[in-house]
């Protein structure tokens, strides 16, 4: 069963063709700066990979540059639309309603629409995604994956806010968790190279977006995002946990509106906010030329990641190993060996030689005394979904 892989950002879309069930990647592709003259689309089939900027004005353009490029006789990998049995959608935020994969019906969209506010950054380009493919891939079915659902084993405990109980039965107020994908993809990869001494885990998925998940027996039970995608850690361009004292503030003393808070909070803080940008690779070398801002940004950074270490240990009363994944988990040795400064107590001592090396397989960083394994775990959320969309409809 051939399945197309759609994973759409607020200003990417990346894809892959994957064969299920033997799960065999024949191209993999990405489109980033979408919504600009000069957008850069990679295409990459047998280990052969192909660069180029081009005018990709909106996600519907992107998408149907990825159906030409699919069917292209030289670079192509299919013959025509129809051998695509499936589209399977990564959509950030499913509520309380999605604890698995489902097929999209108008009710699944319209599902996923009235979630727009708690994702604003991401629901909107996922449901586009979905009724972009319906209208090319018209003989596919369309999956939706949620990145909330593997952390549907949260317990009440670590999902309910202290407001009244009201607002958690009526209108399903509570902690959600994201990246779920990610943090379920890696963990049992994790678990597969470890073996039985991985019961306790903490998976930190460090990209544009940041999460962290306490692990246990291979389940979900903390996250540190919540009701939305926005709190938690230091992001791009989200703030991660902030007072909501301060919100009032910005509201009423500085006389910011509500959308202007919510842009603030959602757009113009975390990394952005601190340094003026928002790539770490950037903020990693203008702190090593001298700049005290994106300096500031990396400690402020590696510090909360060390808190929520601590309090998941705490959680877990007891870890086995940490897992470092994403873009900037899988490739920043200077992020990662902040995020594990001063944790001996906790038992966590990271080689800093096996830090620097590279590699894109799994593998280990921490001292041979180190209590608990430090792994580098590359994500693969397309193989996730591809899973997940084959296990549904085969």
């Amino acid at each position: 069963m051939n399945i197309l892989v759609l994973n759409a950002g607020s200003s990417s879309l990346k894809y892959q063709l994957i064969e299920m069930p033997s799960q065999t990647v024949k191209c993999i592709g990405l489109i980033e700066k979408i919504g600009t003259e000069q957008a850069v689309f990679s295409h990459e089939k047998n280990g052969i990979k192909k660069t180029k900027k081009l005018s990709i004005l909106n996600h519907t353009i992107g998408l149907k540059k990825i159906t030409e490029t699919l069917l292209d006789a030289k670079i192509g990998v299919i013959h025509t639309v129809d051998e695509i049995k499936a589209v399977g959608h990564r959509v950030v935020h499913g509520g309380s309603k999605f604890s698995k994969t489902v097929v999209v019906d108008k009710e699944v969209k319209k599902s996923i629409r009235a979630l727009f506010d708690l994702a604003p950054l991401h629901n909107p380009l996922n449901l586009a995604g979905i009724e972009i493919a319906e209208t090319i891939f018209t003989s596919a079915k369309q999956i939706a994956v949620f990145d909330t659902a593997f952390h549907q084993t949260m317990p009440k405990i670590a999902y309910q806010y202290a407001i009244k109980n009201s607002f958690l039965k009526t209108y399903k107020i509570r902690a959600y968790g994201f990246h779920g994908t990610s943090h379920k993809y890696v963990s049992e990869k994790a678990i597969e190279y470890i073996g039985k001494k991985s019961k306790n885990i903490i998976s930190i998925h460090l990209g544009n977006g940041c999460s962290m998940s306490a692990i246990q027996g291979g389940k979900s039970i903390e996250n540190s995002m919540g009701f939305a995608p926005m709190n938690g850690l230091i992001m791009g361009t989200r703030s991660g946990d902030i007072d909501p004292s301060v919100i009032f503030y910005l509201m009423n003393t500085l006389e910011k509106t509500k959308k202007e808070v919510y842009h603030l909070l959602n757009q113009e803080s975390g990394m952005q906010g601190l340094t003026g940008y928002s790539d770490l690779r950037e903020i990693s070398e203008k702190a090593e030329n001298g700049n005290e801002a994106c300096k500031n940004a990396l400690n402020l950074a590696g510090y909360r990641i060390r808190k929520f270490i601590g309090s998941y240990t705490a959680v877990l009363n007891g870890l086995d190993a940490i897992i470092f994944t994403a873009g900037i988990g899988e490739n920043s040795a200077l992020m990662r060996k902040l995020a594990c400064e001063n944790l001996t107590f906790l038992g966590i001592e990271l080689d800093l030689e096996k830090n620097n090396e590279h590699s894109k397989e799994i593998r280990e960083i921490q001292y041979s005394t180190s209590k608990v394994k430090i792994l580098i775990v590359p994500t693969n959320e397309e193989i996730e979904i591809a899973k997940e969309t084959y296990q549904l409809l085969k």
